[in-house]
């Protein structure tokens, strides 16, 4: 007999729940990938479409291109409060589908204002509005998705390179945008619009919401052991059915009333049963969860962080045309170096919280490095394609670290938090309430610097550094707030107390 090759050694060591785990993990992290890969066309496109306002709109073209950024972002900001609380009542799967059905059509939607020659800024920002609101399905149920497959272990590690999607989507909609913004821009849009809704229907198909959603599956393929014993139990000469599940008893939603062992159970063919009476936990409220310590302070702390990450998002491919003299697909593809910085950091962030058992602590550090090398990207043009290269990769790590850590692990952390009392239905409403707030700093951020812009770059950048320290500060205060706790607590109670994030 020929040996086993090693690699399927190597496949055959996973069980059945890890290998549902990992596809959990990858088909998630896919899903929101076409989320941002439709999102990123515009700051790409947005060079060619500058010639269009001039030309329409004559001088306020930054004025406007600001505007249609802010429709999309404030829209997402509203309706992400909403989404979380809608999504905690609505299976993930089908409330997902439909949010990436419906972003697929208005992203195609953009993009066929260019192919039939449509000048409406009206158009435009309607479809931009409404994109923004279909796209808040997305975050609240990914996240809720992978806490549910995923306990706390190694949580920062393990989201840490999860959240990569938001810098793959990024670079990979920078390319498929930059190849055709020169020829016909429509496409620009349309192809990733067509991308999401493709992704829409593979979630529906695929998508497992909860580990426990397998056990009508594992109920049919693994039926219950049926055998007759005539002899009778417990001296009565009467006809009993023998059940016997597997090689355990599973703890189900009705149980016999009778002792389970490892053996086969007899019971009577008029079985009795017991239906527990523990209901389901109710979802949270939308004030429950702010009761919650840290949602709060890391939420604002999000917002001051998440403008300036979305401000890059927006602007910096315009940024680099204007004072490199690139042109639009080369500043594009240089753009995406700042999201392959954004993955690293994040998964850096997560590894250095895990070590640490800090959360707060490892935003802060990043928060405070990230100061210096924003004040360094104002004198960009002074720099040969070298600097600006590691610049970029530098800056987009530190920038999208501490974002991709609070996004994802510390809202899952806070999602279950102790206070809670084991009730899961609180993670999508948590997670929404901190995403909505850093979302409405990413529909500021890019408004702002439409126009501060106008005023020169400097000034876009010294608001970008005010916004880095204002993050800082939020941090800060949830750090000194705990720490405050911590110490009351060993004044009040002689117990060892856990060390805040």
């Amino acid at each position: 007999m020929a040996p086993v090759p090693p690699g399927i050694r190597f496949l055959a060591s996973f069980n059945r729940d890890q290998w549902y785990r990992a596809f959990t993990f990858s088909l998630t992290f896919l899903l929101y990938t076409s989320f941002h890969l439709s999102r990123k066309p515009i700051s790409i496109v947005k060079v060619t479409c500058v010639y269009v306002c001039m030309y329409v709109y004559k001088s306020n073209y930054k004025q406007l291109l600001g505007a249609m950024d802010y429709s999309f972002l404030c829209a997402y900001a509203v309706g992400m409060f909403l989404s979380g609380i809608i999504g905690e009542r609505l299976p993930i799967r089908l409330y997902l589908t439909f949010g990436m059905l419906m972003s697929g059509l208005f992203t195609c939607l953009f993009g066929l204002g260019y192919i039939y020659s449509i000048h409406s800024l009206g158009f435009y920002i309607f479809v931009q509005v409404a994109n923004g609101l279909v796209q808040t399905t997305g975050w609240p149920s990914v996240v809720t998705c992978i806490g549910n497959w995923f306990g706390k272990g190694r949580r920062g590690l393990i989201m840490g390179i999860w959240n990569s999607h938001t810098s793959v989507g990024n670079i990979l909609g920078s390319l498929i945008a930059g190849y055709w913004v020169s020829s016909n821009w429509g496409l620009s849009f349309i192809v990733p619009g067509l991308i999401i809704a493709a992704m829409g229907i593979i979630c529906f198909l695929f998508l497992i919401e909860h580990p426990n959603d397998l056990r009508s599956i594992h109920a049919v393929q693994n039926p219950q052991k049926l055998t007759k014993n005539w002899n009778g139990t417990n001296g009565h000469k009467q006809l009993y059915h023998s059940y016997k599940q597997g090689d355990k008893y599973e703890n189900w939603d009705t149980e016999l009333l009778l002792p389970q062992d490892n053996s086969s159970v007899s019971v009577p063919v008029q079985q009795v049963v017991v239906v527990k009476s523990e209901s389901e936990p109710s979802a949270i409220s939308f004030m429950g969860a702010l009761r919650i310590p840290g949602v709060i302070e890391f939420s604002l702390c999000l917002l001051f962080a998440k403008l300036v990450s979305y401000t890059f998002l927006f602007w910096l491919p315009l940024y680099i045309t204007k004072t490199a003299h690139l042109d639009a697909k080369k500043a594009g593809d240089l753009s995406t170096l700042f999201d392959v910085g954004g993955i690293v950091g994040g998964i850096l962030a997560g590894v250095i919280s895990d070590k640490l058992g800090k959360r707060a602590t490892t935003c802060a550090v990043m928060l405070l490095l990230a100061a210096p090398i924003l004040y360094g990207f104002s004198m960009i043009s002074e720099f040969g394609l070298g600097p600006t290269i590691g610049m970029l990769l530098v800056c987009g790590g530190l920038v999208n670290g501490p974002y991709a850590l609070i996004t994802t692990a510390v809202a899952a952390d806070l999602g279950t938090h102790k206070s809670l009392k084991g009730n899961a239905r609180a993670l999508s409403t948590v997670t929404a309430i901190i995403d909505g707030t850093g979302s409405v700093g990413a529909a500021i951020g890019p408004l702002l610097a439409g126009v501060l812009s106008s005023q020169g770059w400097d000034q876009v950048f010294y608001m970008l550094m005010a916004a880095d320290f204002l993050a800082l500060l939020w941090n800060d205060i949830y750090w000194i707030f705990q720490t405050f706790l911590t110490n009351q607590k060993r004044k009040n109670w002689p117990c060892k107390i856990i060390q805040p994030p």
